[in-house]
């Protein structure tokens, strides 16, 4: 009996066997209250910063007052932004506008050069048309034309009454004839190239622009004015 106990503790068979450090009991005192102290540090500090963060400490600045100043100046920030925005927004319509000014300026001087000039032509144009002598009547006066294109002519004559303001109204029609050279040979326009009612009281500006054979080169331009009977009543040529 008692061989076999001994072959059973020796065999493979014998139970296990732990082998286990055994600390003294004032080492696992002090290791326990390390770990407490630790741990109460880490508390303390916790609690610590949760009363910074709510503002309870009053030995600290609390958070929640550097929030808010955050924010107050974000806010001024964004206000002075808007500000500079709405400036740079109307001085961008102000520029506009000024160079909308500008631009309608720039049009009615261009404008108003041009109907200057065009008052000055007009000027010189009855200047050169008045009538040398105070004789009473009917005159054609300062027949103009120039051949823009070929077989193309642009004219422009007065039809004037003398005599006095108060004068009865005229009323007829005028001519225009064209002569020259057709292929080397004379040449005349069969009828005039221009015959329309003519009705005013002391003048009447006329002009236009008619067609003539493209081979034929005008030598001459006449404007001759007939009353309702079909009397020439004035004439007037011109040679180009």
């Amino acid at each position: 009996m008692r061989w076999r106990l001994i072959r059973r503790r020796l065999s493979i068979s014998a139970p296990r066997m732990s082998v286990r450090s055994h600390l003294p009991w004032p080492v696992r005192w002090v290791l326990a209250a390390l770990v407490l102290g630790f741990s109460g540090a880490i508390g303390l500090w916790a609690f610590e910063f949760g009363r910074n963060i709510a503002g309870l400490n009053p030995g600290a600045r609390p958070v929640s007052d550097d929030l808010l100043q955050v924010r107050q100046q974000l806010d001024d920030t964004r206000q002075e932004r808007d500000r500079a925005q709405s400036l740079a927004n109307a001085a961008d319509s102000l520029i506009k506008a000024e160079r909308a000014t500008q631009m309608r300026l720039t049009e009615q001087v261009k404008a108003l050069e041009s109907e200057n000039q065009a008052l000055k032509d007009d000027l010189g144009f009855f200047e050169r048309l008045l009538p040398a002598s105070t004789s009473e009547g009917l005159s054609v006066r300062g027949l103009q034309a120039d051949l823009p294109a070929q077989g193309q002519l642009r004219f422009q004559v007065l039809v004037m009454q003398h005599g006095g303001r108060v004068q009865p109204e005229f009323k007829g029609r005028y001519e225009l004839l064209l002569s020259g050279t057709f292929d080397g040979k004379p040449w005349l326009q069969p009828g005039p190239v221009v015959s329309q009612p003519l009705q005013f009281k002391q003048y009447r500006r006329v002009d236009g622009t008619v067609q003539y054979p493209a081979n034929a080169v005008v030598k001459q331009v006449q404007v001759r004015v007939l009353d309702d009977n079909g009397k020439e009543v004035a004439t007037q040529s011109l040679r180009m």
